[in-house]
């Protein structure tokens, strides 16, 4: 359950393209925190993808601060409070704490699903060959998958692949899990799978920010909505305050038509 223990905070983020000219992100602030399935809805365009991008800086933000465990990660340097030194900040340690999941699977292809599961925490974190087959095959079982661990992604249909990264992303036990329309690449009879996968991780606690268009697991899941449109943050609050009580023209306007 969504604690009030603040995981990220987001701060007057902004990222601009052409020179300035165009604002993907207009000064967007938010908290999240541990526990809480934040799911971020809103049309094409919006800036939904950038906000999720930037929050792991896979997108580099042009102005604003993205805390993540209390450290600014947008900085270069930041000064440990323990200690008081000035540390330099290591994205890819962060990156580690943050799972990944995107509209397409990313899985190498001439690698067994077991070898592609494998690959990041025996490289990254360093764990024995025997840990990590033991820990993929655990995370396989969970997601119905374990008589899979030797087949290529080509093998797999869309669901299958899309099962596969989420639990690869699971192997580096991160703190938080991003989704970047991870349904939107499969075909419809497809969708469910998935969302079930994301429903059981959200029932086990995991903190979960999704981009999605699935306007039912943003109903039934998450804990709080977000709406953007215009690069901007426009409205947010529980799925009963933004489906069933919108205050903004534009969402109001968004959801006559997705609804």
């Amino acid at each position: 359950m969504a604690t009030s223990a603040k995981l990220i905070q987001v701060k007057n983020l902004e990222k601009h393209y052409n020179k300035g000219s165009l604002h993907a992100l207009d000064g967007v602030s938010v908290d999240i925190n541990k526990g809480d399935v934040m799911v971020v809805i809103g049309p094409s365009g919006s800036g939904k993808s950038t906000l999720l991008r930037s929050l792991n800086l896979l997108e580099q933000p042009s102005a604003g601060e993205i805390f993540f465990d209390g450290v600014d990660i947008t900085k270069k340097k930041y000064q440990d409070p323990e200690t008081g030194k000035t540390v330099k900040v290591n994205i890819d340690q962060h990156r580690q704490k943050m799972g990944m999941v995107f509209q397409h699977f990313n899985l190498f292809p001439h690698k067994t699903i077991l070898e592609n599961m494998m690959l990041a925490p025996m490289k990254v974190k360093g764990i024995s060959r025997e840990a990590a087959e033991e820990k993929a095959m655990r995370l396989l079982r969970r997601v119905g998958l374990e008589d899979r661990a030797n087949a290529y992604p080509i093998q797999l249909s869309g669901g299958q692949k899309q099962r596969i990264a989420i639990v690869r992303a699971l192997m580096m036990e991160p703190e938080v899990m991003l989704f970047d329309e991870p349904t939107s690449a499969l075909d419809p009879e497809m969708v469910g799978e998935v969302l079930e996968v994301m429903r059981e991780l959200a029932a086990d606690g995991m903190t979960m920010v999704v981009v999605t268009h699935e306007m039912g697991f943003a109903r039934e899941v998450g804990n709080r909505v977000l709406f953007m449109a215009d690069g901007k943050l426009l409205e947010e609050g529980t799925p009963q305050q933004i489906f069933g009580n919108p205050q903004h023209p534009r969402l109001k306007d968004f959801l006559s038509k997705v609804l």
